[in-house]
């Protein structure tokens, strides 16, 4: 039986060499171990409250999307045409192959290559962790260009743990977020939440941007 940092190596190795793809055709998808395929409690909180006046109308986007849950959820809750693009395309049709929704549609697709799409609102889970730190700048600008004026972004900051040189998941702090978002955006929500799943707990905090 491998323990669990033996299979983190053996997942960062794989993303290293053969890119995120393999890690979905060996079934190394460790967020699904870890977490299972529910909704994240932070993210059904904040959209089921009534702190933000969500859009009930428009486009909405979920990068890095995966199976897909997170964005049927979001269009289920708000009515949003939701897309969710990842760059694996056995993660896109994993997702294409669950339950549909009519206002839900997935595409294989690079998250910085978006060029002539803007979305009320944006929705970022493990997809900032997920890149290189070097890369936090240019999602910083793309987010800026993606996220229409009065739109939302929502990042739930996770795994916030000791500092390591390695990943994915990279080191992350709440403030690297802001740190390349800029003056653009005003913070509407910063908490830890008030439910988090197990794996989670003490792990984790929910932030929603208002693009100005």
């Amino acid at each position: 039986m491998s323990t669990q940092t033996e299979v983190f190596a053996r997942f960062r190795e794989i993303v290293a060499t053969d890119g995120w793809d393999a890690t979905w055709k060996e079934q190394l998808t460790l967020w699904e171990g870890f977490d299972g395929r529910d909704i994240q409690p932070p993210l059904r909180e904040v959209i089921e409250s009534v702190r933000v006046e969500w859009p009930r109308q428009g486009q909405a986007l979920v990068p890095g999307c995966g199976r897909g849950n997170d964005a049927r959820f979001i269009a289920s809750s708000l009515g949003l045409k939701v897309t969710g693009i990842d760059i694996s395309p056995t993660a896109v049709e994993a997702a294409q192959q669950e339950t549909p929704h009519e206002n839900v549609s997935f595409r294989i697709g690079d998250f910085f290559a978006l060029t002539d799409e803007q979305f009320e609102l944006v929705y970022d889970y493990t997809f900032f962790v997920a890149l290189l730190p070097s890369m936090r700048p240019e999602w910083g600008r793309q987010m800026a260009k993606l996220v229409k004026t009065g739109g939302f972004l929502i990042t739930l900051v996770f795994p916030i743990d000791p500092q390591v040189d390695c990943g994915p998941p990279f080191f992350v702090r709440p403030n690297h977020y802001e740190e390349v978002l800029g003056s653009v955006w005003e913070k509407v929500i910063d908490e830890v939440p008030a439910a988090s799943s197990t794996t989670h707990i003490d792990r984790e905090r929910i932030m929603v941007w208002k693009r100005l």
